[in-house]
């Protein structure tokens, strides 16, 4: 059975939600909170993967739902809502994670792609927000966890509306911060970086591609979706009680190599600095 030991993060028996939980980053999140000892409710438009992750938990002696889900359909998400509410009991915490991309450059991505990509990165945060906000009222208050992308502050060429989307993600987190903050509900967003899940991972099969991609970061190496599911548990933990608003940047650094990327004679590696 599983140790439900008092966890220093007190989410012990606190409910707490995951959209896009089948896989990734969501399966990662949804993991580490039933080890704190979460109820955990796993929410994904693929309920065969949601499915998947929750009776591996369930066989550990943890508490989970598996939901299938289309956030970016109100009611889907108010369904999946009441189901949580019934099965676990009111929601605490909440972790929009559900995301998409559909690639193109932004003088010829086709507008269903656009659509879509900002109906469930955007739309879909703010219709599980809005679902769940009943339940957290009704205990006082509670937390939001919103995972945007590096790409909300850096644009991420060739790739639809998904930068826009992310970017759009931040000011939404803010904006419910703003509006409910007062009502007890804390809302802030989460910038991963370079993270290898599933859907990229690909891109390190190729040769090279994982050294340079982690030369590009102060800490040298790729992140693992472990990363985030950290950064998310102490968002949602009465521990960042005062935290608020507020953007965290989790990648490994990267952001701070923007200059060691721009040419600079005589300034390289091991080459002292030329006099002004």
């Amino acid at each position: 059975m599983a140790d439900f030991a008092p966890h220093w993060l007190g989410l012990s028996g606190r409910v707490c939600v995951v959209t896009g939980a089948g896989s990734g980053i969501g399966a990662a999140v949804a993991t580490a909170l039933a080890q704190a000892g979460a109820r955990v409710a796993l929410l994904d438009l693929d309920a065969d993967k949601a499915e998947k992750v929750a009776d591996g938990l369930l066989n550990q002696g943890f508490t989970a739902l598996a939901i299938g889900c289309d956030t970016s359909d109100q009611d889907s998400v108010q369904a999946a809502a009441a189901r949580v509410a019934r099965e676990l009991g009111p929601c605490h915490g909440v972790v929009n994670n559900a995301g998409m991309m559909r690639s193109g450059s932004l003088a010829d991505v086709e507008l269903a792609d656009w659509n879509r990509v900002l109906a469930v990165n955007l739309t879909g945060y703010l219709l599980v927000a809005r679902a769940f906000r009943p339940q957290m009222l009704a205990q006082g208050g509670g937390s939001l966890v919103h995972i945007a992308s590096i790409a909300a502050v850096f644009p991420q060429t060739h790739s639809g509306a998904y930068s826009a989307s992310k970017s759009g993600v931040l000011l939404l987190s803010k904006q419910l911060a703003a509006e409910w903050g007062a009502e007890g509900i804390r809302s802030n967003a989460i910038c991963p970086g370079m993270i290898r899940t599933p859907l990229t991972a690909a891109f390190y099969q190729q040769p090279g591609v994982e050294e340079k991609r982690a030369a590009a970061t102060t800490s040298r190496r790729v992140g693992e979706a472990q990363d985030i599911a950290d950064a998310a548990l102490y968002l949602l933990s009465p521990r960042a009680s005062y935290v608020n608003a507020t953007e965290l940047l989790v990648d490994g650094g990267m952001a701070a190599m923007m200059m060691d990327m721009v040419p600079r004679p005589g300034f390289a590696a091991g080459q002292p600095a030329r006099a002004q």
